[in-house]
């Protein structure tokens, strides 16, 4: 059976999404390292050439597990690290979200490459996308609201975090609106179907 335009998008779409969960798995892994070294401003200019040379791999793997240790992250909630700790659960809590978005966004392309999009696993699987927005937002919100009191000025407002929070909180609407369609399209088709 030959594939309609859809499905060829759907297949495309499906290797993209997959493509970038995989990325979005890998760069979890190096969160914390990446957020210890943005917290204590070692971004100079030959940070990432050094990053990505084949000489520092083995120090790279090995400051990254370091930094996935259970005691470092409970030192740094009694010390001075606060600001990386806080950086990283945030981070990790996103790329987690991100993670279930993209999965969900596969399941729906799995649907649309099998001909049948208007099934109930649709509407949950954007329902799911769409609490993991809202999580996203409330995340974002909440530290852009520990950004102030930390900081204590408004400079927060100026960071991506001002930006999560209605960007998700849209980004979580328009998927619950889409769940919604998909759901009432379903309930349409079983009535269709019961008729004739």
């Amino acid at each position: 059976m030959e594939q309609t335009s859809v499905q060829k998008l759907a297949r495309v779409l499906r290797v993209m999404v997959l493509a970038v969960f995989v990325c979005n798995i890998i760069v979890l892994f190096f969160v914390p390292a990446l957020a210890a070294m943005l917290a204590e401003n070692r971004w100079d200019g030959q940070t990432m050439e050094r990053l990505l040379s084949g000489e520092s791999v083995g120090f790279w793997l090995n400051f990254t597990l370091h930094m996935w240790n259970p005691f470092i992250w409970m030192m740094a909630a009694v010390g001075e690290e606060q600001y990386w700790l806080v950086l990283t659960a945030f981070l990790l809590f996103c790329g987690v979200c991100t993670a279930v978005i993209l999965w969900q966004g596969r399941r729906v392309l799995d649907t649309i490459l099998k001909g049948n999009p208007f099934v109930m696993d649709n509407a949950k699987s954007l329902k799911t996308a769409a609490m993991c927005c809202f999580l996203i937002s409330g995340a974002a919100l909440a530290r852009l609201v520990w950004g102030f009191a930390y900081y204590r000025s408004i400079m927060p407002m100026l960071t991506y975090n001002a930006l999560f929070v209605p960007i998700f909180l849209m980004g979580g609407l328009l998927f619950m609106v889409m769940s919604a369609l998909f759901r009432q399209a379903v309930e349409l088709k079983a009535e269709n179907d019961l008729t004739i």
